[in-house]
């Protein structure tokens, strides 16, 4: 396990750091040792990026292709063994890179490639599992099972890349689960809707000591968030075919229950983050009880004011990303509102506006609408960027 969890940092903090540490040795108010230990609570985050290296990447996808490569053999090429024999291989592969990740002495790239492959081979137990019990594959409470797993792993070592398996496969249960029996499209705005508001409000309690899984959490509340907006604007979203079910109002009360957790814990502005995941899940909601119909065809006043609506609330959640974006030093948070805006619109002028605008006129529009929200979005980040150079930390995170 490891002894110290690190708090990434831009390279301009980590640069003014190690010059005032430097200036506190000089003057007598620390020794040398005293200012590397606090030297080794931070991490240059932009270090961290440029040491991402080929080489690491190649890992990874070795790692995740091996443990994909794992649940193949279980659902395909194991048939020969016996039910028994073929879930105590499996777990003995399991268990074995377990132990070479948790027990042995490799390099950080290395043992994050194999608690990636550990969390993966995870899967295939309990796939094999369900196999050897003649329980469906398909059922989504597999993926739960997956997803608690890796999740007990990732929290029990501070195994960065077992939680992101962790994190994706439960947000496929949480998504899936509540629609298995009695799907609609009203219903999937409020799972990813409700997955939003509990991953921002677990990265919110987690800058209290975990900062580098609030990341994790932060971005997929972001991504969440943008998804269950997008799928409320779309024209033919409506309540048909939606009923509430257990699942739902326990997705709800999670959520609740999360974000006033990270009400609780929070300081200064990191209490806006589960607002505005709260907000965007209301917003959603209200988009898709909004029913102007689904004739694209004809667009009249309703539908126009509809996806205007729906337009400035995407907008305003892409800014509200790359402001959080910014101040959390997090630039994933930027590309994925960025990305966002640009499909979110590009589907709603194809969806909706083509009916009035037409052929090559479409396009140039679109093109203009693209250059000044690029233009709009790169000033407020920079604007944003320069009020944190002058501005007290309000963000809860010791900034």
């Amino acid at each position: 396990m490891d002894t110290l969890e690190q708090r990434p940092v831009s390279s301009a903090q980590y640069t003014w750091l190690r010059r005032e540490l430097a200036d506190w040795r000089a003057d007598g108010i620390v020794d040398a040792g005293t200012a590397d230990a606090i030297a080794a609570r931070y991490l240059d985050a932009g270090d961290t990026h440029r040491r991402f290296s080929l080489g690491r990447i190649l890992l990874f996808l070795g790692g995740a292709f091996v443990g994909v490569g794992l649940i193949w053999l279980v659902a395909a090429n194991l048939d020969e063994l016996p039910p028994l024999l073929r879930f105590l291989a499996v777990a003995a592969i399991w268990l074995a890179l377990i132990a070479a990740a948790e027990l042995s002495r490799a390099a950080g790239a290395v043992r994050g490639s194999l608690r990636l492959m550990a969390a993966l081979a995870f899967g295939a137990v309990i796939f094999q599992a369900a196999q050897s019990l003649q329980v469906s594959a398909y059922s989504p409470g597999l993926v739960g099972l997956w997803a608690a797993g890796a999740l007990a792993h990732a929290y029990g070592f501070r195994a960065l890349m077992p939680l992101v398996v962790g994190v994706v496969t439960g947000i496929v249960w949480w998504v899936w689960q509540p629609l298995w029996t009695d799907g609609s499209v009203a219903g999937a705005v409020v799972a990813f809707g409700t997955a939003g508001v509990a991953a921002i409000s677990l990265a919110v309690i987690h800058d209290r000591g975990l900062t580098r899984f609030g990341q994790v959490w932060r971005s997929v509340g972001a991504l969440l968030g943008m998804v269950s907006l997008f799928i409320a604007a779309v024209p033919y979203t409506t309540t048909e075919d939606f009923g509430w079910n257990g699942w739902l109002i326990g997705a709800i009360a999670v959520a609740a229950i999360a974000a006033t957790g990270a009400l609780a814990v929070a300081r200064g502005r990191a209490r806006l983050e589960p607002l505005v995941a709260i907000g965007v899940l209301a917003v959603a909601g209200l988009m898709v009880l909004w029913d102007t119909g689904t004739d694209t065809s004809s667009v009249d006043l309703a539908d126009w004011a509809h996806a205007a609506a729906g337009v400035i609330a995407f907008v305003g959640l892409a800014v509200a990303l790359v402001a959080i974006g910014t101040l959390r030093d997090n630039p994933v948070l930027t590309v994925i509102a960025m990305i966002g805006l640009v499909v979110f619109t590009t589907f709603q002028a194809f969806s909706v506006f083509a009916a009035i605008v037409e052929g090559a006129w479409l396009f140039l529009v679109l093109g203009l609408i693209f250059l000044a929200t690029g233009f709009l979005f790169d000033r407020a980040r920079r604007e944003i960027a320069a009020s944190l150079e002058d501005a007290p930390d309000q963000t809860g995170t010791g900034r």
